[in-house]
């Protein structure tokens, strides 16, 4: 086997990527897929509290993707403005304080501002990560090993899916305050190894362009104000979408005319395999979602399960997840892993239409291990493709907005849940998400089948000797 300059590079530093690189990167990147998961055990007790329903408690998932949906693109622009190891401290800090804040727990409100909170500190992981890892690789003039991006996606994708089982078993032992309190030993972590281990950032490395602060400001106020629609629907909130329409017209000016644009749109209209894997993300998140919230929220109000059952149910969903994502951070064969992704979550939804209070608890496993094949293929497998589509010099924004993609999807699954739900929890509101879930699997495999650029994508890293 030939051997390539990278790789020889490689074998001669094998401490470039070791543990104490790495895994201060992994601590910061996992505090948001922890979040976005722990509360899924926890929306009923927290609606018993306060006298909630359904629809008022889907604020505590929707607010923490909004702000986070908004906030990944732009902390990607402060990492590069100000340096990886700054946002990963200045992350952790207001992480330890939400995680405080939720401990007061004055009122839904109070805690809906919380997350919302968590999703801003939390957003410093993956684009700081990604920067330092580039930074890295750049400075020893090699590829990212893909050992190193399976490990960083594998990790997000492992603490995601045993959130729930996590989130049941603080809540039997502590109360539902304790999903909020568990961010400050992590959190804890996390700004001590970002301390301690990651590099000092080299101010003279560092861009000093002007920000782009109209392109940030319009960026975020368009985001907003559709998400704003989405989240409740309604014909007399139609005149959101013509106010979002004409704040997209001119951010799409502003930054087409900018030196230095916040999102280089030019950019992505070039890039249709790059916008197709946003999609991608977007919708396989949605169906990943709403059975994270909208069955267990099921299990637990419409089958009586305690939250400690309810997560230990989706054990199966969890392991199957984790050896699927293990098994995909080659970057070859990714057309078919796509494939196989799409399928599963295509069948896990189909599944779900003949489920009811009476099914058998082996039915429930069964189904549950087929999503999990599903959410273990979708991270790994996009960020690969995102990896070999992206312009290595836009990394940065490009990751923000793959991450921004992902929560889109979960919003439009925390509203997608409060519709079909309503004001009670039954069977029938399940039977109605699955319906939506079909179709939106349709559409994913129908994106992910007719894209001939999968086929040739590879992931721009350099696969290295013996760790691949």
């Amino acid at each position: 086997m030939r051997t390539t300059t990278a790789q020889r590079t490689a074998t001669r530093a094998p401490g470039l990527f070791g543990p104490k690189l790495v895994t201060p990167l992994v601590a910061s990147a996992v505090l948001n897929p922890i979040n976005s998961t722990l509360i899924a055990v926890a929306l009923v007790p927290i609606a018993h509290t306060f006298g909630a329903r359904p629809e008022q408690t889907a604020w505590l998932i929707t607010s923490l993707y909004l702000a986070t949906a908004v906030g990944q693109p732009v902390v990607g622009l402060f990492v590069d403005r100000f340096g990886a190891r700054r946002v990963l401290l200045t992350g952790a800090v207001i992480v330890m304080l939400a995680g405080i804040g939720g401990l007061l727990a004055f009122s839904l409100g109070w805690l809906i501002a919380v997350r919302a909170v968590l999703g801003i500190g939390t957003c410093a992981g993956f684009p700081a990560a990604m920067a330092v890892l580039r930074k890295r690789a750049d400075a020893a003039g090699q590829g990212v090993p893909s050992r190193i991006l399976s490990v960083l996606a594998m990790s997000a994708q492992t603490i995601m899916v045993i959130g729930p089982t996590l989130g049941g078993v603080l809540i039997g032992l502590f109360g539902w305050p304790a999903i909020f309190a568990v961010n400050i030993p992590l959190a804890g972590i996390s700004l001590l190894l970002a301390l301690f281990w990651v590099p000092k950032d080299d101010r003279a490395g560092l861009k000093r362009e002007r920000i782009d602060v109209p392109g940030i400001v319009l960026f975020s106020a368009a985001l907003l104000v559709v998400l704003l629609f989405v989240m409740a629907p309604a014909l007399d909130d139609l005149y959101l979408l013509g106010i979002a329409v004409v704040l997209a017209a001119v951010f799409a000016r502003t930054e087409l005319r900018a030196r230095r644009p916040f999102i280089d749109l030019r950019m992505l209209a070039g890039n249709a395999p790059l916008l197709r894997t946003y999609l991608r993300q977007s919708l396989a998140f949605l169906i990943v979602y709403s059975i994270m919230f909208g069955y267990v929220q099921w299990l637990e109000a419409a089958r009586g399960l305690s939250e400690e059952r309810a997560g230990a149910l989706l054990l199966p969903m969890s392991a199957v997840a984790v050896l699927a994502a293990a098994a995909s951070g080659r970057p070859t064969g990714l057309y078919a892993r796509l494939i196989t992704n799409s399928l599963a979550l295509l069948a896990g939804s189909a599944l779900l239409l003949f489920v009811d209070t009476g099914t058998w608890f082996v039915v429930l496993v069964g189904m549950t291990a087929v999503f999990g094949l599903g959410q273990g293929l979708t991270s790994v497998t996009n960020q690969t493709a995102l990896y070999g589509q992206a312009p290595a010099e836009q990394m940065g924004t490009a990751s923000g907005l793959f991450r921004t993609a992902q929560y889109l999807g979960a919003i439009a699954a925390s509203t997608l849940i409060a519709l079909c739900f309503g004001e009670q929890t039954t069977s029938a509101g399940l039977h109605h998400l699955a319906w939506a879930l079909v179709g939106v699997g349709v559409v994913l495999f129908a994106v992910t089948a007719f894209d001939r650029g999968l086929r040739a994508t590879r992931s721009r890293q350099e696969p290295v000797e013996n760790g691949k």
